[in-house]
């Protein structure tokens, strides 16, 4: 059975949203991941976006946060602000979030390249609604390719807190104990984040892959897992629901 990487990343994440939960999520690889899983693993996961859409059924990828089709048959139509009120009232599990460059602490920009904030070598679009998702919903996923431009030693601005500098620095930072960071799924492996320091660590290894090629493409030391396990390939009848029901246009897995 062949697939692409993209696909895998996808499989991967949808298999991190458990039946029952909510989560905000935007267009691309985030939204295809979340739909995947409410027509396989969680069907009674509920899909939030941004623009007001709560709960909907989606017949097809929509191409924005604002497109009709997040609410298709969906729980309620409401606002930017009523979806920020349910987040701050700690009663959504899961956001998906991405940017330029991610840290050892799972902090993330999406704001500039370039530590000068006045001359940037290249200017982002920002946070959009990512800070306060990252600040007042319990998990952060992120779906991202693997390279050492993501992966930094320390990111050029932070658009996004994850755990800050580590432990009790969210604490110390006004924001809810218990949120943070949660997985990154790449293409080489999903990586999740040690309790006690809040640094990145390898937690499973995508087919394929060694755990030199996900250290080679990393601009940190990354922490290792043990037991280290290896990400589960994706089944025939997820690639097929994918392919044909998510993605038919193949707008994000590509064409192969």
């Amino acid at each position: 059975m062949t697939y692409t990487r993209m696909e895998l990343m996808i499989c991967s994440a949808a298999r991190w949203l458990e039946d029952g939960a909510m989560v905000v999520v935007g267009t691309g690889a985030p939204c295809a991941a979340a739909m995947l899983a409410q027509k396989t693993t969680a069907p009674n996961l509920t899909l939030l976006f941004e623009a007001g859409g709560v709960g909907p059924q989606l017949p097809r990828m929509p191409i924005s946060v604002g497109d009709s089709r997040t609410f298709y048959r969906g729980l309620m139509a409401t606002s930017m602000a009523d979806i920020m009120e349910t987040c701050q009232r700690g009663m959504v599990e899961y956001t998906f979030l991405g940017g330029a460059q991610i840290d050892q602490f799972g902090n993330l920009n999406s704001t500039q390249i370039g530590s000068d904030h006045s001359h940037p070598k290249v200017r982002l679009p920002g946070s959009g609604g990512a800070n306060d998702l990252a600040s007042l919903c319990w998990r952060i996923l992120v779906i991202t390719p693997h390279d050492r431009r993501r992966f930094v030693e320390k990111c050029d601005f932070v658009t996004t807190p994850g755990y800050l500098t580590g432990p009790g620095a969210r604490e110390a930072a006004g924001l809810p104990a218990g949120t943070g960071p949660y997985k990154v799924i790449t293409d080489l492996a999903v990586l999740g984040y040690d309790d006690a320091t809040k640094r990145m660590q390898v937690e499973s290894l995508h087919p394929g892959t060694t755990l030199d090629d996900v250290c080679s493409r990393t601009g940190f030391e990354l922490l290792v897992r043990n037991p280290l396990e290896t990400t589960p390939a994706p089944d025939a009848e997820m690639l097929d629901i994918l392919r044909r029901e998510v993605d038919p246009l193949r707008y994000i897995i590509g064409r192969g």
